[in-house]
């Protein structure tokens, strides 16, 4: 009966809303918000297309990645991060990201060079070490000497952010093997 009770409560507030909502319509925006630390790209964005892996470099306009106003406070200092993917997009964010909070960084990517060179001079322009490391991660052996080697080159290992735009869909994480990515 309380639930009855509750339920037809809720429905009265949303009908109190509706009734708001369409005595005071919203207008439309007539662009993209503007708010922050510099100007955003405004639509129409031109039609572009690029075969897998693509280049970050290419885009126009290029993605935002570095967050001008976010301020570290050195949460991941003294950690070594390895980023698959870490060239670009999400993983170029994250790197630069992670460096601004004191960490040192292992970028492996396929072989978007020009990309994660850009990648490595902003992650060191936030005071961190970045170490390329460029190869396929659906490879077992790559995966392995990748990690190694961040260990060896950085003295450690502390993060993996498995980034790599690789995705197998399974429905038991037991399937998933590294002969199933071959």
């Amino acid at each position: 009966m309380a639930s009855k009770k509750a339920v037809g409560r809720q429905r009265e507030i949303q009908g109190q809303v509706s009734r708001a909502d369409k005595a005071h319509p919203k207008t439309e925006a007539k662009g993209a918000m503007q708010a922050g630390a510099r100007l955003y790209p405004v639509p129409p964005f031109p039609k572009q297309h690029q075969q897998k892996p693509g280049s970050e470099a290419a885009l126009d306009p290029p993605p935002l990645y570095d967050a001008p106003f976010y301020l570290g406070s050195k949460k991941l200092a003294d950690k070594v991060a390895l980023i698959t993917g870490g060239d670009s997009g999400i993983g170029r964010a994250v790197a630069i990201l992670f460096a601004r909070e004191g960490a040192n960084i292992a970028l492996a990517y396929l072989n978007e060079h020009d990309d994660a060179r850009l990648t490595k001079e902003k992650v060191e322009a936030e005071g961190g070490k970045c170490l390329l490391i460029p190869g396929d991660v659906k490879s077992q052996k790559f995966c392995e000497k990748a990690v190694a080697r961040t260990a060896k080159e950085l003295g450690q290992l502390d993060v993996l952010v498995n980034n790599a735009a690789f995705q197998i869909h399974t429905s038991r994480f037991e399937d998933l093997t590294a002969k199933t990515v071959r």
